[in-house]
């Protein structure tokens, strides 16, 4: 299978910031969350059902016939 480049190249930034947390994934988001926060952007969180990760499946039963 061929190596794409692009996937090659998002890999290699993605294990350097790693690297540069020690691989603390809690440190990367803290660090992405002030770069948010000092961006000056709005920036918008998505919605529960979307978040519990369940595709928004969750949002579909609610409805009136949901058990």
């Amino acid at each position: 299978m061929t190596e794409d480049p692009i996937v090659a190249e998002v890999r290699a930034v993605r294990d350097r910031l790693a690297a540069r947390f020690d691989y603390d994934i809690e440190a990367i988001v803290r660090h992405v969350q002030k770069l948010e926060a000092e961006s000056g952007h709005t920036h918008v969180a998505p919605p529960q059902d979307a978040a519990a990760g369940d595709g928004g499946r969750s949002a579909q039963r609610a409805g009136p016939d949901a058990e």
